[in-house]
């Protein structure tokens, strides 16, 4: 079995490797490459060293400001995101009526795209503002919250789902036990539950902290940067940089770059602290 598993191991694997390089590997190493760059076509190329990643921070304080704000976007949207997904599964395993109809409905708006959603919300929103005379771009923390609130709305039922998973997986006879034993709901959230969804915990901590940094569909659509680009995360202001700008893509592949190292340094960090917890318990 190991020896026909070992014979056909490379037909099966060569196909995707080949698909994974010419779409992935080459091009990431050319962007590596494209970021030491002055170009306007990849044939057009001047190596001109770290220039780029000096411009990207002194040129103006866009790449700063739009950093900062990812970063706030992001603490205040996972949190969100889990404590709430988390609570809806519990909820929702509790064996309570119409269970099926409210998973199946908190989890349709993940199936919506990013420009979509970003467009319904900003419908949503300036009709409640223009009661008051405001619009979503009208102040920053508008454009805040209510990407904040745009970004829940659309994973919670994805994240929801993920704990439902973890919970269910949770042997009756533990719960049983420790009811028996006296514990509380809360000594049970606490000391059986949340410890043994620790690797969905992981999963979700995972998926909520990347795709929140890397958010551009619904900026684009929600607020667009505006006002004043106090709105714009760093995918948008990548975007601008690189196509809004002539003479400025290499400062643009240069953000690509940093910004590539930001999120994967802030995801394994996460998964090796939430990794660790599921090893304690």
């Amino acid at each position: 079995m190991r020896t026909s598993s070992k014979r056909w191991f490379a037909v099966f694997v060569l196909p995707t490797f080949i698909a994974f390089c010419i779409a992935f590997l080459v091009p990431f190493i050319m962007g590596l490459y494209l970021s030491f760059c002055e170009f306007r076509t990849v044939s057009d190329a001047q190596f001109v060293g770290l220039q780029n990643y000096i411009r990207a921070f002194s040129e103006n304080s866009d790449f700063i400001n739009s950093l900062w704000f990812t970063v706030k976007f992001a603490f205040t949207a996972v949190i969100s995101i889990n404590v709430i997904a988390f609570l809806l599964a519990l909820l929702l395993t509790r064996g309570i009526r119409g269970t099926n109809l409210f998973r199946t409905v908190f989890f349709m708006p993940n199936l919506i795209g990013g420009i979509v959603l970003g467009y319904i919300w900003q419908l949503i929103i300036n009709g409640v503002l223009y009661n008051y005379g405001y619009s979503i771009t009208s102040n920053a923390a508008f454009g805040y919250w209510g990407l904040v609130v745009l970004m829940s709305w659309q994973m919670i039922g994805y994240m929801m789902i993920i704990y439902i998973a973890g919970i269910q997986n949770i042997p009756t006879a533990i719960l049983e036990a420790a009811r028996v034993d006296g514990a509380g709901p809360l000594r049970t959230l606490r000391s059986i539950i949340i410890p043994s969804v620790m690797p969905s915990i992981t999963i979700c901590l995972f998926l909520t902290i990347t795709n929140s940094f890397k958010l551009f569909d619904q900026n684009l659509a929600l607020t667009a940067g505006a006002p004043s680009k106090q709105t714009q995360m760093v995918a948008l202001d990548i975007y601008n940089t690189f196509y809004g700008r002539i003479g400025s893509e290499g400062v643009g592949q240069a953000k690509a770059v940093i910004f590539f190292i930001l999120v994967a340094v802030v995801a394994l960090l996460q998964l090796y602290f939430t990794r660790s917890r599921e090893v304690e318990n």
